[in-house]
Formats: C-alpha cells, sequence, structure tokens
C-alpha cells in the first residue's frame, strides 16, 4: 500500500492522560513550518454535536487529509458514527440535532453549501446494503439520473463504468435487469458503493460497510477501497481494528464523544500517545 512519508503528518501529542471517565481531547496543533504538510480535504474545527439536551460530540479538531484512508475506532456509542454523519450533514435529518463549530470541505463551510450538491460530493455507504428495490441497473443508473448525465459515454456505459469501479461488473452483467434483492449481502454492499460512485464523490464515507459480511465479502471491499485511493478522499467507521490497521493510513481513537487522539495508523497501533488509546487497541476495555 502506498504511504506517504512518516513526516508528512506530525503526530499530535496531548496533555498527560487523565482518567477514563473524563478523557480530553486531542490537541490541535498545526505542521512544523519545517514539514511537508500534507493536503487537507476536510478540516473540522471546535465541533460540537447535540442530540436535543445530550451532548454526542464534544470539541472534535481534525484534519483529514485528500485521497488517503482515514479510519475511526472506539467502542460502540462513542461518537464514530455521529461525527461521519456531520460530514455531509446526513444527521440534520435527526430532530432536534444541532451542530456547532465548523466543517469545511475544501475550505468552504459544509454548512453553506446546498445540501444536495454536498451530498453528491461527499457519498456514504452504510452499515446494512440498502439498495433500492429496483434492478441493478436502476440501482446505479438512479443518482446519474437524478443530478443529470454529463460527460461523454451513455448511461450504459457510465453504468458499467460504476460497477467496475466496484469490481461487481464481472458478476453481475448478464442478470443487469434482475433485482438488488437477488445478489448475496456483500454483492448488495458493493452494489451501493458503485451507486455512491457512479456521480463521481470527492469523499465517501464508510459506516461500518463490513460489519454485516463474511471475511471473503469483507476483503472484497477492503481491496476496493485500495483501488480507490487516487480517485477520492476515504473515511471509514470499524470496530475491527485488524481492519483499520489494514486499510487506513491515519486513525482516530473516539472516546465518549471525544477524539482523543489522530495519528499514522503505525503510530496508533504500536506507539500511542494516550493511555486510553493503549488501554482500547491492547482490549483492556471496549
Amino acid at each position: 500500500m502506498d504511504t506517504a512519508p512518516d513526516t508528512a503528518v506530525p503526530r499530535q501529542t496531548s496533555p498527560p492522560p487523565i482518567p477514563v471517565d473524563a478523557p480530553a481531547p486531542v490537541s490541535d496543533r498545526r505542521p512544523a513550518a519545517s514539514q511537508p504538510p500534507h493536503k487537507t480535504k476536510i478540516d473540522v474545527r471546535s465541533l460540537n454535536f447535540f442530540y436535543g439536551s445530550f451532548q454526542a460530540l464534544h470539541d472534535i479538531n481534525i484534519e483529514i487529509p485528500e485521497k488517503r484512508i482515514t479510519a475511526l475506532i472506539g467502542p460502540s456509542g462513542c461518537g464514530k458514527s455521529t461525527f461521519l454523519r456531520t460530514l455531509n450533514r446526513i444527521n440534520e435529518m435527526v430532530r432536534h440535532a444541532r451542530a456547532e463549530g465548523s466543517v469545511a470541505l475544501d475550505g468552504e463551510n459544509v454548512a453553506d453549501l446546498d445540501v444536495t450538491n454536498l451530498r453528491r460530493r461527499v457519498g456514504m455507504v452504510f452499515q446494512r446494503p440498502n439498495p433500492f428495490p429496483k434492478s441493478i441497473f436502476d440501482n446505479v443508473a438512479y443518482g446519474i439520473r437524478v443530478n443529470g448525465l454529463k460527460g461523454d459515454g451513455s448511461l450504459h456505459d457510465k453504468v458499467e463504468h460504476s460497477l467496475r469501479r466496484a469490481a461487481l461488473w464481472d458478476e453481475v452483467k448478464d442478470k443487469l435487469h434482475q433485482s438488488a434483492y437477488s445478489l448475496s449481502g456483500g454483492q448488495q454492499q458493493r452494489l451501493c458503493i458503485a451507486r455512491a460512485l457512479a456521480i463521481d464523490p470527492e469523499v465517501l464515507l464508510l459506516d461500518e460497510p463490513c460489519s454485516a459480511l463474511d471475511p471473503i465479502a469483507t476483503a472484497k471491499i477492503e481491496d476496493l477501497m485500495f483501488s480507490l485511493k487516487k480517485e477520492c478522499t476515504q473515511v471509514i467507521v470499524t470496530h475491527n481494528m485488524q481492519q483499520a490497521a489494514r486499510v487506513a493510513e491515519f486513525t482516530g481513537f473516539f472516546l465518549m464523544g471525544r477524539l482523543i487522539e489522530f495519528d499514522r495508523t503505525a503510530a496508533i497501533f504500536k506507539r500511542p500517545s494516550r493511555k486510553e488509546t493503549e488501554d482500547y487497541i491492547t482490549g483492556r476495555f471496549g
């Protein structure tokens, strides 16, 4: 897997460890001038998120690098999925939910962007496959039709291209007009990825995309993620730490609604700077 030199992103340091019941957020440090900075695709500053009176996220600061795979790990209920859904404003669909702080996509605050255009630029794949009750072809063609057919090539060519990108074409090319529900769980998940890729998103959010899949289907999804690295930024929420270690170049550890640590994946797993991270990685809790 191609990765940039370890000097591309400095390790973020934090104050000395404090009790797990009141974790401190990762420190907000900028790269030193002498160090070559990575290009940031999504810049999150002082993000707080509330479901009514309940605060789910506390003062999140993170720079997600462009055209890299970033994994978010942590125990259930720690805020990983809530954070992921703030990146394309899916959480706005929840009544009485509100966000404070800023999330910037290429320097533009997502709160100021047209939400339809934002979700075209930032696609999402959910935990369980959710194909539409349509044919395989129409599932992929849906987004292209809704957003308007642009560029060269027919609709069929674009559908084929998306299915090839999702490593699914060879398995479905002879049954494009069959129901998407006829596919296996792993194939349905790759179909959902193909549907998201059909409109060429700049960012792909994956919320535990392999949690309901067997090891063979999981391996295909991970291979697909590697193949997409040069085309789009990917952020994956996963409970599987081995998966994070395999696919991600950067990893963030969440605990109780706070981002405890964010660093290169090798550093997170081999030499974490926070005791809470080490305790989670070594299985002392979570």
